[in-house]
């Protein structure tokens, strides 16, 4: 396909002969295509490693290999022969990496050594791991606060790497955990707390096979979390209704071809998926649901009247929830034109969608970050959980809330305390463990830690895995938060762009991937676990020998920081790291629901961590479901970018080729973009008014209106199915337009669904 070519067909479904191709393509890529391939057989089972991608459960009951395109992705990214030893260094300058793409920078493949940065040279240089240590505590021991440091986690991080950073951080004397989640999921933890009482899903994999309805909000598993398809591809055969609100008409959430199932892999045959897909405008989801829950009310009222059986399960929100009617109150105090006009939707779309929810026994809801990533998601998760408790849908068999994490450990880094909020009962068993004080002032999230950076309130950055850089919003501004630090640490399998901004001291330390083998000082194969968005926790264990002798784990390479920092008065830090044994023994004193920790997780598929609420049990200040009864947001992102002449609503999102900020290639099948990153997806009706064409290409402007000039330049215009006035594209490259300060209600989460923009045409002459 040449290069003006970049716009092409899309795939007609998921998964498929495509899926199968890509695999393939990655597969060879990695330089380890049968050893690769035999690796995958252990991904997601009992005796082998939890796969590094996305955090979908397992099944209880399951066992078999499960086919996963981006899983297959993520193993082989990580399983590739390619290799970057300290000697490719010597022939490349910091400066000039910065100029590489992400793409470019991780397909080089493993790093292999310690590396210190060499200002003089610029350039990374071989350090031994003790000196990187004792320099690295030399640092930290030399700053006039603890609170001067922050200390960032990816989702990657184990239960025991995450544990054990804790641990290290808050004996230090701080709670400043800048963390993934803080991007991603926040607002469904905030949102769930004060409606349910805790701050996680409610369902297990097994309650999407007892389903009658399931509703998919703001979220495209095709893309992010693919095993999902085939719990909804299961569903939809079986007869299970699944509505499905997105702005964008996504090809995972239309059909599917299980890789898996011969028959269709042979006839070329799918698998609807949606019964009912709807396209609210961005940002419009809480009124869509507000609407559904208004016809639930009417129906309910007219059936009462007729003197049928109550739709509203009244018995379960006497014993269960307050606030009922007072939420009935504000529902009713909210007009069909604010709700139309905010969701974009039609009444009779609403009202269809509502009567699915009225007919079915039992409903998940589940959505993600098209619903996390807007100014109101808080409040919008509490109104889908609203609508789930007008029928009792929550706390019985095939029925509950379902918010899909991202990567594979960011919803057990939280349980292990990851966490700048610290609850008191977490430190309060930590100084009952250790018998010292714990900090107890709240620490940084990750917006407040890069406002702290660029400030100078904070003069230490340590990630344990990401790429905090890529990830985070107002690019331009991290790069200046980078370089006045004193000290900046990355723990990383791969080369990426935040190890490109050192600060006046800094090192990359390079770790153990998930697919290999851990041995501790006695050569023994050691275990990690992991929690999925069910709350379920599994065992991990590598089998590819380390792609460098060099290498260290997570774990072993906090511990040597923590001993150089902290000394071993009060931990054993290297008895610890060579033997995970006793880590996980500590969890089990720590924190509730570890019990026997050790012998549960060495059961295959591991163990169910209890959620309350799922037992409608409501760890609430009302000791019960609490319903939200504010109105509707006054004005969404897009209601002010459709006032306004020129105005579009920005949401970024993945490509199909994409893990969070790992790009596996350039392609976007499921979208019909090909060998191309720098897009904008644009309605054809839109695309009119600006006097545009396909291929075009454009400047997509930043209008927050902070005096901030955010420009993304040179991109292309894609004609899509999208919602007039909005527009989307990938990130990272389009997180230059994400404003610092742009951040949800409650959650300090970028806006990252909902950005301002403008599009300014370039030459004709620069779009050939």
């Amino acid at each position: 396909m040449g290069k003006m070519d970049f716009i092409g067909k899309a795939s007609s479904a998921a998964g498929g002969w495509g899926a199968l191709k890509s695999v393939g393509k990655r597969l060879l890529e990695s330089g380890a295509p049968i050893s690769g391939a035999r690796t995958l057989l252990k991904a997601n089972q009992p005796d082998g490693f939890d796969c590094p991608g996305c955090a979908w459960g397992d099944p209880e009951h399951g066992s078999s290999f499960e086919f996963c395109e981006n899983g297959v992705k993520a193993v082989a990214w990580e399983a590739t022969e390619a290799r970057v030893p300290p000697d490719f260094f010597a022939g490349h300058t910091v400066s000039e990496l910065r100029t590489w793409s992400d793409y470019s920078l991780e397909k080089q493949g493993r790093l292999t050594d310690p590396l210190r940065y060499d200002r003089a040279t610029d350039k990374y240089m071989p350090v031994s791991w003790d000196d990187a240590f004792a320099e690295i505590g030399g640092v930290l021991k030399s700053l006039d606060s603890p609170d001067r440091a922050e200390f960032y986690t990816s989702g990657r991080a184990s239960n025991e790497a995450a544990f054990l950073y804790q641990l290290m951080v808050r004996l230090y004397g701080t709670n400043n955990f800048p963390d993934c989640s803080n991007m991603c999921h926040e607002a469904s933890g905030v949102g769930l707390k004060a409606s349910v009482g805790v701050g996680k899903g409610t369902v297990l994999l097994e309650d999407f096979e007892k389903a009658d309805a399931i509703f998919v909000i703001g979220q495209n598993p095709g893309t992010n979390h693919p095993r999902m398809l085939g719990d909804l591809r299961r569903a939809a055969i079986r007869g299970a209704r699944i509505a499905v609100f997105n702005p964008i008409r996504e090809k995972g959430l239309e059909r599917f071809t299980d890789p898996q199932d011969k028959i269709e892999m042979i006839t070329g045959g799918n698998t609807k998926i949606a019964t009912n897909y709807y396209q609210p405008r961005q940002g419009g989801d809480m009124a869509a649901v507000r609407g559904m829950s208004k016809a639930v009310f009417a129906a309910d009222d007219a059936a009462r009247a007729a003197g049928k059986p109550a739709i509203i399960d009244y018995d379960f929100l006497a014993e269960h929830a307050v606030e009922f009617e007072a939420y009935r109150a504000a529902v009713e105090a909210t007009s069909w034109e604010t709700i139309l006009n905010q969701s974009g939707l039609t009444r009779e779309q609403i009202e269809e969608a509502a009567s699915i929810y009225m007919a079915s026994n039992a409903v998940i809801a589940t959505w993600a970050m098209g619903i996390t990533q807007h100014k109101h998601s808080v409040i919008t998760i509490r109104e889908i959980t609203n609508f789930m408790l007008l029928r009792g849908n929550i706390g019985r068999p095939g029925a509950g809330l379902c918010p899909v994490r991202g990567h594979s450990n960011v919803q057990g880094d939280r349980t292990v305390g990851i966490d700048e909020k610290a609850p008191p009962a977490l430190l309060d068993a930590l100084e009952k463990e250790l018998g010292v004080p714990m900090p107890r002032n709240r620490g940084h999230n990750t917006v407040e830690a890069i406002s702290a950076m660029l400030d100078g309130k904070a003069q230490a950055f340590i990630a344990l895995g990401g790429n905090f850089l890529r990830a985070t919003p107002d690019s331009p501004l991290i790069i200046k938060a980078f370089e006045k630090q004193k000290l900046t640490v990355n723990i990383a399998t791969k080369l990426n762009h935040s190890h490109l901004v050192p600060g006046e001291t800094s090192f990359i330390l390079p770790c153990l991937g998930r697919t290999e083998i851990d041995r501790n000082s006695q050569g023994k194969s050691q275990i990690v676990t992991v929690e999925d968005s069910m709350s379920m926790v599994h065992g991990s264990g590598g089998i590819n020998e380390p792609a460098s002798p060099e290498l260290r784990s997570e774990v072993a390479i906090i511990a040597g920081i923590a001993a150089a920092t902290l000394g071993n008065e009060r931990v054993q830090w290297a008895k610890l790291a060579d033997d995970y044994d006793l880590i996980r023994d500590m969890i089990s004193r720590v924190l509730p629901g570890f019990h026997e920790f050790n012998e549960r997780v060495r059961v295959p598929r591991g163990f169910h961590l209890r959620n309350a609420a799922a037992e409608r049990e409501w760890n609430t200040p009302a000791k019960k479901a609490t319903f939200f009864t504010g109105p509707l947001p006054e004005k969404t992102d897009h209601q002010e970018a459709l006032s306004k002449e020129g105005i579009f609503v920005l949401q970024t999102f993945r490509s199909h080729d994409q893990y969070n900020t790992t790009i596996y290639g350039m392609d976007d099948r499921y979208r019909g973009v090909y060998g191309e990153r720098q897009v904008i997806f644009m309605n054809p009706k839109d695309m009119e008014k600006l006097g545009a064409h396909a291929k075009q290409r454009v400047d997509v402007i930043g209008e927050y209106g902070d005096g901030i000039e955010r420009i993304a330049e040179n991109f292309r215009l894609v004609p899509y199915n999208i919602p007039e006035g909005s527009v989307g594209g990938y990130y990272p490259e389009l997180n230059v337009l994400v404003p610092l300060h742009s951040y949800g209600e409650g959650s300090f989460t970028p806006t990252s669904k909902s950005v301002l923009v403008s599009v300014r045409l370039r030459a004709e002459a620069e779009a050939a």
